[in-house]
């Protein structure tokens, strides 16, 4: 079946990177047809809507979504760049991401942190002997993707029933007397149904792919209720899965961790916000975000995306420099999402390939710093990275 696939770019080089990825999957032999779809800044500025109802639409119909990358900015900023006609109409800036895995439910979030070898970029660390060694990382991160403290129910000078609410808890007498125009509140909501979904979804992986461990990454001597209960729950799961270790960590042991040994963590799993923050930091040992794929998965619509941001700065330079790894292994994920296991494989063994020649490398992986001058240091274009993949295949 020939499927059709909603191309979102997005902003910066989420411009770039896409038309990339589907260079790749075009020579890999995926047959598919791709659909614009309009998200990001531009369309906040002109609109209103960073996500326009025809992009939600599109994704309604067809189900599977690549999306390159977003620029988000602070409410005031946002306010400031909205065109004249659309100020004082009730119009509030909210993350088309955000927006789009509520709107789906695209409540499971995974991030595999796998190194390719030879990646000059890979973690190394002392091995007590004098020399040097490069642990072998192969993690895969599950985040909570609709709930928690990226729900965004929160309020700056909330209303007096808000107010009432919060005043109604004990530890509220420290806050008593902080005037409503000074306060500014942000909830962490995590509910059963999600918290076994995810839960579950990353003891099912560790089964399917042969990991030996799933670790609860939370808080839970702090966040006693939300991360209480998502410790509950991994607790009540492992007992469903007998040849898999439960592990547990509070988020900032685990930052220590993973720069300590990483290699001992298979399946990692994690609220919203905790999640963000391991898999970008278990990203920083596979080479950085340029390495960095996701996939949001819901019970009927997926999209595929690297983690890296916009990176506005790059999206001029012309011929671009940027990493185009991360949104192709984004495209691997959509592959195996739908069983083309066969040409994503054939893709990833192409990258490895490339990688551990080290003929070709964007600045990232010379470690430059980013800017026109790159090229004659050595480092590569996005396209030269991308045939040189194609090349491989």
């Amino acid at each position: 079946m020939k499927r059709t696939i909603v191309s979102m770019p997005g902003d910066g080089i989420g411009k770039t990177v896409l038309p990339e990825a589907i260079r790749v999957l075009n020579a890999a032999g995926f047959e598919a047809d791709y659909v614009h779809g309009d998200i990001g800044w531009d369309f906040w500025c002109s609109e209103g809507n960073a996500l326009p109802q025809r992009t939600i639409d599109l994704l309604k119909q067809h189900k599977l979504g690549l999306f390159g990358a977003i620029t988000s900015k602070p409410k005031d900023a946002a306010d400031k760049e909205l065109d004249p006609s659309l100020k004082g109409k009730g119009y509030v800036y909210f993350s088309p991401i955000v927006s789009m895995r509520q709107i789906f439910n695209l409540d499971i979030c995974i991030r595999p942190c796998i190194a390719f070898k030879g990646n000059p970029l890979n973690f190394i660390r002392k091995d007590g002997k004098g020399s040097y060694e490069e642990p072998i990382v192969n993690t895969v991160i599950f985040r909570q993707n609709t709930e928690g403290l990226y729900a965004g129910i929160e309020w700056t000078n909330p209303p007096a029933n808000v107010r009432s609410a919060f005043e109604s808890h004990p530890k509220w007498k420290a806050f008593k007397d902080v005037p409503n125009e000074e306060l500014a509140i942000s909830t962490r909501i995590v509910t059963k149904h999600a918290a076994t979904r995810i839960i579950r979804a990353a003891f099912e992986y560790a089964k399917k792919f042969g990991y030996k461990n799933v670790t609860v990454c939370e808080k839970p001597n702090v966040l006693r209720e939300t991360s209480g209960m998502m410790l509950k729950i991994g607790k009540e799961l492992a007992k469903e899965y007998p040849g898999i270790a439960l592990w547990d960590t509070n988020i900032d042991a685990q930052m220590m961790w993973l720069t300590k040994n990483p290699e001992d963590y298979g399946v990692v799993v994690a609220e919203n916000m905790f999640g963000d923050i391991i898999s970008d930091g278990f990203a920083g040992l596979i080479g950085g975000l340029g390495f960095a794929c996701s996939a949001n998965i819901g019970e009927e619509v997926a999209v595929f995306e690297p983690t890296h941001g916009s990176a506005p700065k790059y999206q001029e330079l012309n011929p671009s420099i940027v990493n185009p790894i991360a949104m192709i292994m984004s495209a691997c994920m959509m592959l195996d999402h739908i069983g083309e296991t066969a040409k994503s494989e054939k893709i990833k063994k192409a990258i490895a390939k490339v990688v551990e020649e080290g003929k070709v490398k964007t600045y990232d992986m010379m470690k430059l710093r980013g800017g026109p001058d790159v090229f004659s240091k050595g480092a590569c274009t996005t396209q030269q990275m991308t045939d040189e993949i194609i090349a491989k295949l």
